[in-house]
């Protein structure tokens, strides 16, 4: 669900990135999921509290962290995939 409160000069709060943070720290790499959460969770309270700089510079970091997350558990899930093959064709 996306947010979309305002502050007192019309400006809309960052994206959080909230949720796909939380699906890449259980489906791909948990560390990096973990930081992209805790970032997501700074954006709404900075905005709230009239940092809105702040807020985008959460947002843009929790965002940062999500990707990063979600290549590292791709390129493992191939390097995974890659041995299984490897140890089925072989055994």
């Amino acid at each position: 669900m996306e947010n979309q409160s305002q502050n007192q000069n019309g400006q809309m709060c960052p994206k959080t990135w909230m949720l796909e943070s939380v699906l890449v720290t259980l489906l791909c790499c948990v560390p990096l999921g973990v930081v992209g959460i805790v970032n997501a969770s700074k954006v709404e309270d900075r905005f709230r509290a009239g940092d809105v700089k702040g807020a985008q510079e959460a947002s843009d970091k929790a965002k940062q962290f999500l990707l990063y997350g979600a290549i590292g558990g791709v390129v493992m899930y191939v390097i995974v995939f890659f041995f299984a093959l490897i140890g089925a064709i072989a055994g």
